[in-house]
């Protein structure tokens, strides 16, 4: 994506590039796992290059080397005899790999250059190529990035640069610094491998990094631009001297998140920056501004360009790549299908906002090539027989109904019935043979007829009759409307789910159920698609996204449920209001009398000796109604009497002692 070399991604997309400066090839991987370099020029297939076990080594992103990089033997004689020539070929194309491994295809030899293996444990998901050195930089799905060396082929350094996935990576112009991201975006010093600036500002995975400038980095000068999945924003940041580059300073605005960008770099003030950017939906927007700072308001494109048929109906052409030409008007375009796309340069008038361009594909396809040109053996095969293909992701052709709706249509001559006379006999035949209380058809009729009914409502994207089927609850009619299915109408159906799975939870309640039918019975068939990831990439996003939030939701949960819980207890211990102060047990003490009197007996000293006699009485009677048990609490409490009471106290129980002796 870059002016010097160019990369892509399959986040956004399949890997699709063109060489950089002459735009004179065009690098494609398809859903087939083939890598096919086609000409410009001529407009014909180059090269044809197919990895060995391409099913499992998928190739994940591509990238041109700088031009003259890596020269071969033969070539080196030619240096001498045709130094110009040299610059304007592209050679040597980095392959990342699902496994882990990066293959690096000499265009030159038509065949495999080399293989840099051992470096990641996870797919690598973006390569970038040294301007200079003979080095190659890849990031990968193991936090990790891997500075190759090409005239050993082997590890040169290795570091982790994130917690998560590096998603791009893009060297400087210069040389000396190295752009990643994951989590966040981070710029390294190439020579020391340590962190020079961060920055925050996408919330998903970037899958574009690119300099914007090629000014030192030590004044204010420098800028780079950055893309992410499901971000309809490019920002463009400013790397700063005093680091205050938090922010994006500026911003373009798209139609859909990036899937191919190609850029024209500035080297001065007084030189705008060039930019074209493919987006997801076909679409190709243009930018030109001049990078002098700040800029509030996001700018919209200059120029956007639309491609579409000359049928009656016209239908939209999608664009594949753009490269930026020498002219500043001229842009080269890659369209159509990705197994055989059209290439053409066009010229536009930058003063029209909106282009559309009218083109007949069929009449301009082309696959005029040599022999000796494809490493693949074609068999031969006989022109009367019809070959089957797994279903391609993507496409578009028409979708069967079940065998036994064919034969109905041969055997009859009648007009075909509308899908709402079709419901409604569907709803009448269930009823009068519950009401009529005969014998229950075949549960598969039902089924059928719903299978039917999706195959057709996701031909013709008609709402109502989705609504129709997806409305029904029934796990046995959702698991055998699913396994009826044709296979070229599940990645249709799995698109429609993950749409309205965003939708309302109401909604999402009803598509997961059918979501889950699906995994189960389909995914054989998916797991065989080359190009699953880009498929299921918004549906495995969206579920990360909402697991991850309902982890933080029930954290929150916690919380607030200790502190609801505390704020009540206090509250509760605060207002103890309505207590009950009744005693629910009343005991009396017997000694309480003698305290009294005790109390009073220093006082009294004439009248202690018949006070004495009574006590002796009153305690003679209670001993005789309570018994032993009595006795022993009276003498334990006049014990602890008489420890607790001071000297005087003490005389007068003397006094009581000598005469309850006599």
């Amino acid at each position: 994506m870059a002016a010097d070399g160019g990369t892509s991604s399959s986040v956004g997309g399949l890997p699709c590039v063109f060489s950089p400066k002459s735009r004179q090839y065009l690098a494609l991987c398809a859903q087939d796992g083939r890598l096919r370099v086609w000409n410009t020029d001529s407009k014909t297939l180059h090269q044809e290059y197919v990895p060995s076990a391409h099913l499992s080594a998928t190739c994940t992103c591509i990238a041109w080397a700088p031009c003259g990089t890596v020269k071969e033997g033969p070539q080196r004689k030619k240096r001498k005899s045709e130094p110009g020539n040299l610059e304007a070929k592209a050679d040597l194309l980095a392959m990342g790999t699902a496994t882990g491994t990066v293959l690096i295809y000499s265009s030159a030899k038509g065949a495999l250059h080399c293989t840099l293996e051992g470096g990641h444990s996870g797919g690598v998901n973006c390569v970038d190529w040294h301007p200079e050195d003979n080095l190659l930089y890849s990031g990968s799905d193991d936090a990790h990035i891997v500075e190759w060396d090409l005239q050993t082929g082997k590890t040169r350094f290795k570091w982790k640069a994130d917690r998560a996935s590096v998603t791009s990576v893009c060297v400087s112009p210069d040389g000396k610094l190295l752009l990643s991201a994951g989590l966040t975006i981070k710029m390294w010093d190439l020579e020391t491998k340590e962190v020079f600036r961060k920055f925050t500002g996408h919330s998903t995975a970037v899958t574009t990094l690119c300099f914007a400038t090629t000014r030192p980095p030590d004044s204010n000068g420098l800028y780079f631009l950055s893309g992410a999945t499901h971000d309809r924003l490019l920002s463009v940041w400013q790397v700063r001297e005093d680091g205050k580059d938090k922010n994006s300073v500026v911003s373009f605005t798209l139609t859909d998140e990036p899937q191919h960008i190609d850029l024209s770099a500035s080297d001065s003030k007084g030189k705008a920056v060039r930019l074209a950017v493919v987006c997801k939906d076909g679409q190709l927007h243009l930018f030109e501004h001049f990078l002098n700072g700040p800029c509030k308001k996001p700018l919209s494109p200059s120029c956007t360009v639309q491609m579409s048929g000359v049928e009656d109906t016209p239908r939209p052409i999608p664009l594949l790549a753009a490269g930026l030409c020498a002219d500043t008007r001229t842009v080269m375009l890659a369209y159509g299908n990705h197994l055989q796309p059209v290439m053409e340069k066009v010229e536009f008038d930058t003063a029209e906002r909106h282009v559309c361009l009218t083109r007949d594909v069929k009449t301009t396809l082309s696959l005029s090539m040599e022999s000796t040109v494809s490493k693949v053996k074609t068999p031969i095969v006989n022109a009367k027989s019809k070959i089957l293909i797994p279903g391609l992701p993507g496409h578009q052709a028409p979708l069967k109904a079940s065998q036994g709706s064919e034969k109905r249509k041969k055997g009859a001559d009648t007009k075909e019935m509308s899908i709402e006379e079709r419901l409604g006999e569907i709803d009448l035949s269930t009823v009068s043979g519950e009401k009529a209380g005969g014998p229950k058809g075949p549960p598969s009729l039902q089924t059928d007829n719903f299978a039917v009914l999706l195959v057709q409502g996701l031909e013709s994207n008609d709402s109502n009759i989705l609504n129709k089927v997806f409305q029904t609850r029934k796990e046995m009619i959702i698991r055998k409307t699913v396994a009826r299915l044709p296979l070229p109408a599940v990645l249709p159906l799995v698109e429609v789910i993950t749409k309205r799975l965003q939708g309302h939870p109401f909604q999402a309640i009803l598509m997961v159920r059918w979501l889950k039918a699906v995994l189960t019975h389909h995914t054989s068939y998916l797991s065989s698609l080359p190009d699953l990831v880009t498929q299921l990439g918004v549906l495995y996003h969206m579920i990360e996204t909402r697991v991850r939030l309902a982890h933080k939701l029930t954290k929150l949960h916690g919380k607030l449920f200790l502190l609801i819980s505390q704020v009540a207890t206090n509250d509760s211990s605060n207002t103890a209001t309505g207590v009950d102060h009744t005693a629910r047990l009343v005991y009396e003490d017997e000694s309480s009398d003698e305290d009294e009197a005790s109390g009073d007996e220093g006082l009294r000293d004439e009248d202690s000796d018949n006070w004495e006699e009574d006590e002796v009485t009153e305690e003679t009677m209670e001993e005789g109604k309570d018994g032993q048990a009595g006795e022993e609490e009276e003498d334990e409490e006049d014990h602890d009497e008489a420890e607790s009471k001071a000297n005087g106290e003490e005389e007068d129980m003397e006094h009581k002692n000598e005469s309850e002796e006599e």
